[in-house]
C-alpha cells in the first residue's frame, strides 16, 4: 500500500505578491481542501508542511528551459528588459516561489512516471520565454520539467496540453523547433496575449464558449495529441476559462471544467499515458471558486494515480 499521494506542494508557493489579481492563496486553499476531504493525509499545521515540497531548484535545473543572461537577471533582481514584463514585483521571496514552482513540476513529472499520474498544486506558469518574462510568470516550470526528463532519458516525447483561458506562448515559442515535444493551446482567441506564439496545435475559441461547444473542440485536438504518442503529458489546467473569472470571457461552468479535465486525465490514463496536472492561471470573483476549480483537478490526478497502483 502506497500512503503517500502523488503530489507535490510546497507552503513557498503563497508568496506576497502585494494587492494583485493573482491569488497566490489558492495553493494553500487547494492543499487545505484536498486535505479536508480526506484526499491528502496531513495533521499538522499547514504552514510546517514540507513533506510534500520539491528540493530546491538548481542553476542548471531552471537553464535548461531559460537563457543565463535572464537568469542571472533574475538572482540580481534586476529590473531590466528581461524582467519588467512580468506585471508583478520582483523580490527574492517571489523569484525563489517560482524556481520552487519548477523543481515541483519536475517532482510531479517523475512521480506521474513512477505512479501514472501526478498533481503539482502550483505550476503551470506557461507566458515565461527561454529569455524574458511575461504575463504574471517568471520561471516557466513547464518548460524545465518537459527539458529535464528529456535531458534525463526518462522520456523521448512530451506533450504539454495547455488549457488555460490564454495561449500558452511561453512554452509554444520554447519548443517552436523541438520536435520531441508536442505543444497543444485551447484558449481564448480575443485575450492576453495580443500577439500569439505558434504551438504546434493552437485552437482560439470565441468569447462566451460554453461547455458545450469547449468539450466538442476538445476532443479532436486531443486525439492530434495521442497520436503524437507521448510518453509524458504535462497538463497545464488553468482555472480561468470559469464563466466568471476576471480575466477570461469564456462560459464554462463548474461542470465544464471538471468533464475538460477527465477528458484530458482520462484520456491519459485510458492510453497508459503519464500525466502530471498543474494549476495555471485562475482569477474568479470568489477566490472558493478558484480554489474549487484546482481542487478537482488535483483530485481527479490523485484518483488516476490510486487506480494505476491498484
Amino acid at each position: 500500500m502506497i500512503e503517500r499521494p502523488a503530489l507535490v506542494w510546497s507552503p513557498q508557493y503563497g508568496c506576497d505578491i502585494g494587492t494583485h489579481v493573482f491569488p497566490t492563496a489558492k495553493y494553500a486553499g487547494v492543499m487545505s481542501s484536498l486535505i479536508a476531504s480526506g484526499d491528502v493525509a496531513y495533521s499538522g499545521r499547514l504552514e510546517d508542511c514540507a513533506e510534500f515540497a520539491p528540493p530546491p531548484a538548481s542553476r542548471a535545473l531552471l537553464e535548461s528551459a531559460h537563457d543565463a543572461a535572464y537568469l542571472d537577471d533574475l538572482e540580481a533582481l534586476r529590473w531590466t528588459p528581461r524582467t519588467q514584463y512580468s506585471e508583478l514585483p520582483l523580490t527574492r521571496e517571489i523569484i525563489d516561489a517560482f524556481a520552487y514552482g519548477a523543481s515541483g513540476t519536475t517532482a510531479a513529472a517523475r512521480l506521474a512516471l513512477e505512479r501514472g499520474a501526478a498533481a503539482h498544486v502550483g505550476g503551470g506558469l506557461h507566458h515565461a520565454f527561454a529569455g524574458h518574462a511575461e504575463g504574471f510568470c517568471y520561471i516557466n516550470d513547464l518548460a524545465v520539467a518537459a527539458r529535464v526528463l528529456l535531458h534525463e532519458g526518462r522520456v523521448g516525447r512530451v506533450a504539454i496540453v495547455d488549457l488555460d483561458v490564454h495561449q500558452g506562448n511561453g512554452s509554444a515559442d520554447i519548443f517552436k523547433d523541438d520536435v520531441r515535444v508536442f505543444t497543444l493551446s485551447v484558449h481564448q482567441e480575443h485575450n492576453y496575449p495580443a500577439n500569439k506564439a505558434h504551438s504546434d496545435l493552437d485552437v482560439g475559441l470565441e468569447d462566451g464558449t460554453g461547455d458545450e461547444a469547449y468539450l466538442a473542440i476538445l476532443a479532436p485536438a486531443l486525439e492530434q495529441v495521442w497520436a503524437f504518442a507521448p510518453e509524458l503529458v504535462l497538463y497545464q489546467a488553468g482555472a480561468d476559462p470559469y464563466h466568471d473569472d476576471q480575466l477570461g470571457g469564456l462560459s464554462l461552468s463548474l461542470a465544464g471544467l471538471e468533464a475538460r479535465d477527465r477528458a484530458v486525465i482520462d484520456g491519459c490514463v485510458a492510453r497508459g499515458i503519464p500525466i502530471a496536472t498543474t494549476l495555471g492561471g485562475g482569477y474568479a470573483r470568489k477566490l472558493e471558486d478558484t480554489v474549487r476549480i484546482h481542487t478537482t483537478t488535483s483530485r481527479l490526478a490523485l484518483q488516476a494515480a490510486h487506480r494505476e497502483t491498484l
